[in-house]
């Protein structure tokens, strides 16, 4: 599933300080090998370089 700008969405990363939380997507970059990595903001903070493996969707 590919994700788009605006995109709401929840984080899954044991390492990050914002797992678990709802933020959305502000920006989406391709790695070299052709994978989508996104920028998530949530209301504390944001975290780059997410791959898409890591997001769910959210429920609107």
């Amino acid at each position: 599933m590919s994700f788009e700008e605006d995109d709401t969405v929840i984080l899954h990363d044991e390492h990050s300080d914002f797992d678990g939380e709802e933020g959305t997507i502000t920006a989406i970059s391709e790695t070299m090998f052709g994978d989508e990595n996104y920028t998530v903001s949530f209301e504390d903070g944001q975290e780059a370089g997410v791959p898409e493996d890591s997001l769910e969707a959210a429920e609107e």
